[in-house]
């Protein structure tokens, strides 16, 4: 149902039909309105966002065609959030919980420089995707809300029946291990 969903979106898209936004927008705004203020940690800049993602999908479908519409929404939400953290940020420190998310990587993954130095990106984020897919459905699914995401942990143990430990346990065993695996690729 959802394909059948995405591709009439897409065909509007096509078409250059505006309704494909609002239709976009009744049927991923809550998602990416959700995932905004995660980020974000304020309503109205996550509106601004899912506007701002709106727009964005405007301007690059047609000539793009995703395989996937909700996930291109969401990197796109995702991107575009994270863009404004780092803005506000730049101006103030703030106390949302997306930035709470980055310092639990922080001692995982090296800096951006550091990074940015050692190899390209593309490529570390080429080795995390192959990482990730070493891991157990449930511990991929864990890792993914919470760092892609920016879920809340009480949030990732209510969606899949588990305790507030048992996420946290999870997710310090995956980030461990993603270290051992990142040192192993030669990215650390």
């Amino acid at each position: 149902m959802e394909q059948q969903n995405e591709a009439a979106i897409l065909a509007l898209l096509q078409k250059r039909d505006e309704s494909a936004l609002e239709q976009i927008r009744d049927e991923y705004g809550k998602l990416c309105g959700k995932l905004a203020q995660d980020i974000l940690g304020c309503r109205e800049d996550s509106e601004e966002c899912v506007n701002d993602m709106l727009m964005k999908v405007w301007q690059t479908i047609p000539p793009g065609r995703p395989e996937s519409l909700k996930a291109y929404l969401i990197t796109l939400t995702r991107h575009l959030a994270v863009d404004r953290y780092r803005a506000q940020t730049a101006k103030k420190r703030g106390g949302t919980q997306f930035g709470g998310v980055l310092e639990e990587l922080q001692d995982t993954l090296a800096s951006d420089e550091d990074v940015s130095a050692a190899v390209e990106k593309r490529e570390m984020t080429l080795a995390i995707e192959r990482f990730l897919d070493t891991l157990s459905p449930q511990a991929r699914k864990v890792f993914m809300r919470r760092y892609y995401m920016a879920d809340s942990v009480r949030g990732i143990a209510d969606a899949y029946g588990m305790g507030v430990s048992a996420v946290k346990i999870s997710l310090m065993r995956t980030r461990s291990k993603l270290k051992q695996y990142l040192k192993e690729e030669g990215f650390l």
